[in-house]
């Protein structure tokens, strides 16, 4: 028997780093599926759908149905058609987020003046164009969101800048913060995640790399969390991190552990 009945797994540099799978994760995985534990893929990548991580991982015979993957972007989608219904959304992000938030009956508009709500994301093409037009939308105190604050993106052979640093222009240039983070480690993204779940939170597993997203989610709604070393944290970032992981595992291979 075990203390959980439900686990929230976060992806990049979690389960996979890049286009690679991290070595031995589908111990970790099977481990999870034999103790009847629900799992939840949630990523904080913003350019990806629930779709996505099914496909990606299948060849590695690991079976994912996309009613169990969460990503900011879904879950920024869903929010915004709940929250902002026939209001027009500013967006600097890429296309596949703009996808995802037209299919989920979000209405998008290139022109800032007319825009109801701004929201920040990932954009390789971030300009100081954008940048100009993001300051114009904003000086009319309209509803700011980010989809997830994250600063870097692991990445093969190194880090990318993420979502977290065109928001912080974005901040610096309107002298204001986003209303709120859709993403992980919010409150919206928890009840996102339970509510999939269908699970009490005292009883639900949070593993991943991330302190300030992963870790912090786990630890604002009440999970335990379990903090792994095979993405941007090591040792001496816990060590001096506001938010402390209940566990840390050299990598998911080991959460049977915990089991």
């Amino acid at each position: 028997m075990t203390d959980y009945e439900a686990a929230i797994l976060d992806v990049d540099g979690t389960i996979v780093r890049g286009e690679e799978l991290l070595a031995n994760v589908a111990d970790g995985l099977h481990a999870l599926d034999d103790a009847g534990i629900d799992r939840l893929l949630f990523s904080n990548n913003p350019t990806r759908g629930s779709d996505y991580y099914g496909a990606k991982l299948e060849p590695h015979g690991i079976d994912v149905d996309p009613q169990s993957v969460l990503t900011s972007a879904t879950v920024s989608a869903a929010y915004l058609a709940r929250t902002h219904p026939n209001e027009r959304v500013y967006l600097i992000g890429n296309e596949r987020l703009e996808a995802i938030l037209e299919e989920a009956a979000v209405e998008l508009t290139a022109d800032p003046t007319t825009a109801d709500v701004v929201l920040g994301s990932f954009d390789r093409g971030f300009s100081y164009g954008t940048l100009q037009e993001s300051l114009q939308a904003l000086e009319n105190g309209i509803p700011f969101y980010g989809t997830d604050p994250d600063v870097t993106i692991p990445v093969d052979g190194g880090q990318i800048p993420g979502t977290g640093a065109i928001l912080a222009a974005m901040e610096a240039a309107a002298g204001r913060e986003p209303d709120a983070i859709l993403g992980k480690p919010s409150s919206i993204a928890a009840t996102a995640a339970l509510d999939r779940l269908e699970a009490d939170p005292e009883r639900t597993l949070v593993v991943g790399d991330r302190l300030d997203t992963d870790i912090a989610l786990g630890e604002r709604a009440g999970m335990t969390t379990a903090l792994v070393l095979t993405g941007v944290t090591d040792r001496t970032d816990i060590e001096a991190g506001s938010v402390q992981p209940d566990y840390v595992l050299e990598s998911l291979a080991d959460v049977e552990t915990l089991l």
